[in-house]
């Protein structure tokens, strides 16, 4: 469902700037954008009104615009420039790294521009200026360096989330601590990950299924199993009652110990150091010992004695505070036992079994609870889990759930590369945030976004859209299907089990980018009749002259006269607005009737009328497609013609030469099989691709590839006989995306258009594919030529196609 990673990124030399026209804001003067840097210094975010040149430079530019430099000044200092004069100039801010790729976000609210590190957007916080005259207008994000190559991937324009005066507060009243009043938990009830460290459970009775009997005065001190192996070697036995005695031990040297292994530091007196050294090496806490040894070697080289006034701080080498460091990254804990723990079970105390599937898991209750709060209270609110020792689960995908156990004891996402990938990510997304595992939730939800495509945004859209929590993905993606509308209503008919919501938003964003109108109304059409098939309004027209509009449209009918208003009939071809006007269309829905009457009344009279130019109906919406239409034979319109001038940038060289497509025939190059010939201006007396076997059947074809970046709708396309008498009677133009499977766009059957040498001729290609886009284009001969001395020879000398190029 969702394409493999893009393992690339964006290099971008010194001195210059790339320009994307999809890292736009989605409303002026607010946005965020988020993104991977490799650096070593100089990592430069430009944020404009419009789109600058590949040259560009925030230096040399006079019109509004905000700079972020992290890294300026050989890599010691964040800088913000408003219109090219410094504003903010902090030292070792959000600095750069030479050695990997790090995450960063900048967001701009009204003129607040906050940056923070890291791969969750809106979170950890390290600057924020505020600018008292804030430039609104700008929506452009622009990605430059200074003197050095920088390196960008993962680059995602997002838009803010409703917590985004969480950022104003910090403005406000310095760094955000916390919710008021003492609140614990999050909306829907959810208590935060980082609340929830394992030092809640340090010396805690809840869970715990191990104690130790400490000293003289036998003090109790609960501990938990999992926690204790996975960090040493403690005398455990899988009974439920383990007792551990330490009657030569103190509690202060024990309260160390176990402060190190559930928090990664602690402190103790000097005098103190060596017994709780001598318990590290018994309980082969290495870290600890190690550590412990080393200041009691330094205290000797430097014949210190030890002063029981004197503390010592004793911390984890990884340990760093964080509030996207996740259990057990930051403890001194063994990860491969921990995970070794987990699939043996050993430990556990617990069985889950999902409906359908039996038993899936033996996990730890402590591992669970730490992540997941509706785990916590089904251990420790007495319900039924609380006493037994079997969890039941209905609706769950087990692989998913398994996914979401590895995380919980790794602190890492691990999917594999597979078909099914996108599937798994989506569903352990959905089950992270029915259990509350907030971390595994940010992570399934960053990469979710980066692996965002063409293809899978639909889908992803569905199952997400019921969510509250997915807000933020939603709004994504509604307008990454509004960016790519063409390719989203052609290649998959998926839409059409959006709910209304969200594809009136699709509909009505301010991205929408599309060919024409007609390709908005004929979505509209099949989405309201849950078409399973492509098709246009003439369908539609048809299907209601034997028809009504309750049957067609059933519990949708009130949605299509929602829906119809949005699509700008006055911006449509005068004689497809006849064409409306004329169908069943117009007779059987009457606010359709009144649309083509409006769109036709505007054609006929809108330069009279004042005002229409400020009405969104009257305005032409973005298209990335460009529109290379066919005039007449030979002409310069088409795209084989545009791929030759390297897509109107320089003069016209044969697009073969430039490498900007790519021919091939059916049958070896030769002098006769050339493929510069089939896209030259030069007339060639004898040009052909000639037979061969394919599946058992002869076979004669040219075919084009447009390239990797390309794509075209096709509604026209030229061929032109060479100097034999070999002319074409039955063949087809097919196209493809993959240059494997081919679908049908003109089928032809004794045709007898062409009759005589050098001739030149062109049809339209019509019908539902003629919607979609593809790569590859071929002309496959299907039947014998009028030659009966060389029947299966494809004898043309020139091809050309015509329609929407992206």
């Amino acid at each position: 469902m969702i394409e493999e990673k893009e393992k690339k990124f964006l290099t971008v030399a010194p001195f210059q700037c790339a320009w994307r026209k999809d890292l736009k804001f989605r409303e002026a003067g607010r946005g965020c954008v988020a993104f991977d840097a490799f650096a070593c210094n100089d990592v430069t975010v430009v944020f404009r009104e419009n789109v600058g040149s590949q040259h560009y430079h925030y230096k040399r530019d006079n019109s509004p615009h905000y700079t972020v430099i992290l890294g300026s000044h050989r890599n010691r200092r964040l800088k913000i420039e408003v219109d090219g004069k410094t504003v903010v100039d902090e030292e070792g801010v959000a600095l750069c790294c030479s050695s990997m790729f790090q995450s960063y976000w900048i967001s701009i609210y009204d003129g607040l521009i906050s940056v923070g590190k890291g791969r969750y957007p809106f979170q950890n916080l390290v600057f924020q200026w505020l600018d008292s005259n804030p430039n609104c207008s700008i929506r452009y994000v622009g990605l430059s360096s200074w003197d050095k190559h920088v390196g960008y991937r993962n680059v995602n324009v997002l838009p803010l989330p409703k917590n985004h005066m969480l950022l104003w507060k910090q403005v406000d009243s310095g760094e955000y601590e916390g919710t008021d009043d003492g609140e614990e938990e999050l909306e829907g009830g959810q208590m935060s990950y980082e609340r929830r460290g394992l030092e809640n459970f340090l010396e805690s009775w809840e869970l715990s299924d191990v104690f130790f009997v400490v000293g003289k005065e036998e003090r109790l001190v609960p501990a938990h199993k999992v926690i204790l192996q996975a960090s040493g070697n403690f005398p455990l036995s899988s009974s439920n009652e383990d007792v551990i005695q330490l009657q030569d031990a103190t509690y202060p040297i024990l309260h160390a110990l176990l402060q190190y292994i559930y928090t990664g530091h602690t402190q103790i007196s000097e005098s103190q150091l060596g017994s709780l050294w001598a318990l590290s090496l018994q309980f082969e806490v290495m870290p600890l010992g190690k550590l412990c040894e080393e200041i009691v070697e330094r205290f000797k080289l430097n014949k210190k004695l030890f002063d029981s006034s004197k503390n010592v701080e004793l911390s984890y080498p990884s340990s760093q505070p964080h509030c996207c460091m996740a259990f057990p990254s930051q403890l001194p804990i063994n990860v491969q036992r921990l995970k070794q723990l987990q699939s043996t079970g050993e430990y556990s105390g617990i069985n889950i079994y999902i409906e359908g599937h039996g038993l899936v898991a033996q996990p730890h209750k402590v591992i669970l609870s730490l992540w997941s709060v509706p785990f916590s209270k089904m251990f420790t609110n007495g319900m039924s889990e609380s006493s037994s020792s079997e969890v039941f689960l209905r609706d769950v995908s087990p692989e998913a759930f398994k996914v979401m156990l590895e995380f919980m004891y790794s602190g890492e996402l691990s999917l594999e590369d597979s078909t099914e990938f996108g599937t798994l990510l989506l569903q352990t997304l959905l089950l992270a945030d029915q259990f509350g595992v907030t971390l595994l939730y940010q992570e399934c939800c960053k990469t979710l976004l980066e692996c965002l495509s063409e293809d899978s945004v639909g889908p992803i859209l569905q199952a997400v859209s019921s969510i509250p929590s997915c807000k933020l993905i939603e709004e994504t993606c509604e307008r990454k299907f509004a960016m790519h509308f063409d390719y989203c209503t052609a290649t998959s008919l998926d839409f059409i089990l959006l709910d209304e919501t969200n594809f009136s938003n699709i509909i009505q964003h301010q991205d929408l980018t599309v060919t024409s109108e007609e390709r908005v109304l004929n979505a509209i059409f099949m989405w309201c009749m849950r078409h399973k098939e492509l098709c246009g309004w003439e369908v539609i027209a048809e299907l209601l002259a034997l028809s009504t509009p309750d049957l067609l449209f059933g519990d949708r009918l009130q949605s299509l006269n929602n829906l119809l208003p949005f699509v700008r009939f006055p911006l449509m071809p005068y004689d497809l607005l006849k064409k409306l006007g004329q169908s069943n269309l117009r007779r059987h829905v009457p606010i359709f009737d009144d649309l083509v009457r409006e769109g036709i009344g505007y054609a006929e009279f809108g330069s009279l009328r004042p005002g229409n130019d400020q009405n969104p109906r009257f305005q032409h919406r973005q298209s990335s497609y460009k529109e290379l239409q066919y005039i007449c034979d030979g002409d310069s319109n088409g795209v084989l013609y545009f791929a030759g001038t390297s897509y109107g940038e320089h003069q016209w060289i044969n697009p073969i030469l430039a490498k900007r497509i790519t021919i091939t025939a059916s049958s070896p190059p030769s002098r006769y099989t050339d493929p510069k010939t089939l896209v030259s201006r030069t007339y060639q007396g004898t040009s052909f691709a000639g037979p061969c076997m394919e599946n058992g059947h002869i076979r004669a074809w040219w075919t084009v590839d447009i390239g990797q970046d390309h794509q075209l709708m096709c509604n026209h396309y030229t061929l032109r006989q060479d100097g034999s008498r070999a002319f074409i009677r039955f063949w087809n133009l097919q196209g493809s995306l993959d240059g494997k499977t081919w679908t049908n766009l003109r089928v032809h059957e004794n045709d007898q258009t062409m009759c005589k040498a050098d001739q030149f001729a062109s049809w339209p290609v019509t019908g539902p594919h003629a919607l979609l886009p593809f790569r590859f284009f071929r002309v496959l001969l299907t039947g014998p030529t009028t030659d009966a001395s060389n029947p299966h020879n494809l004898c043309i000398c020139f091809l050309e196609l015509y329609g929407y190029f992206h």
